[in-house]
């Protein structure tokens, strides 16, 4: 619970520039409602075109988990306002999927964090006895029941517990530094003062190897 809280003080671009490594969906996979962020394990789920799954995955996964949806490119939602109801109501902390979802002023309306890469009001079958909790790829990504899922307006993080604590004390790092360079601009302060931008592209002009930085204390 720890390392979700601190995750939750963070944005995932911070602990993407942390481990630039880390696994990122593909950026279609996005959110559906705004200004919401996630962090939780992942229940996974196959629902290709049929939604079936998703509802079965509903009554298995735990409280705090992230039901996260692998539709294998499907065309139809998969999940809509009402299952997003019962993740809620049974304590997951939301839903990534990799297809479509549907009754979007109603999720909206909930604020369950819900990811997707868009809505459709055609729903597929309800036939499929496809199985819980297996790998999955979800937006490009493998993803296995427990990785932490990780997600804000940005885009949707997913990792192992151990490589994600790994990289956090530099994100929260970074973190700090970004807050401390937005109060400093807030006081009319120039952003290229806040950092060795000059020095920066000297040296690369010179041939030299150089990264920016920051300049400000954290």
């Amino acid at each position: 619970m720890e390392l979700l809280e601190r995750l939750l003080a963070i944005d995932v671009s911070a602990l993407s520039d942390a481990d630039k490594t880390l696994d990122v969906l593909d950026p279609g996979v996005r959110a559906m409602v705004a200004d919401v962020r996630l962090a939780g394990p992942a229940f996974t789920v196959l629902a290709e075109d049929d939604h079936l799954p998703v509802l079965s995955a509903l009554a298995e996964a735990r409280p705090g988990d992230v039901l996260v949806i692998a539709t294998g490119a499907g065309t139809r939602a998969v999940f809509g306002e009402l299952f997003a109801t019962e993740a809620r109501r049974r304590g997951l902390t939301g839903i990534v999927c990799d297809g479509l979802c549907r009754d979007l002023r109603g999720l909206r309306a909930l604020g369950l964090p819900v990811f997707a890469r868009g809505t459709s009001p055609r729903s597929g079958t309800t036939v499929s006895r496809a199985g819980l909790g297996a790998p999955i790829v979800c937006g490009g990504v493998r993803v296995a029941r427990g990785d932490l899922v990780f997600a804000d307006d940005d885009g949707v993080l997913v990792a192992t517990a151990q490589r994600i604590e790994a990289a956090l004390p530099a994100a929260e790092a970074i973190a700090r530094a970004e807050r401390a360079i937005l109060a400093a601009q807030a006081a009319d302060t120039a952003l290229h003062e806040l950092t060795n931008h000059a020095e920066h592209a000297a040296a690369l002009d010179r041939g030299e190897t150089s990264a920016l930085r920051f300049r400000v204390d954290d």
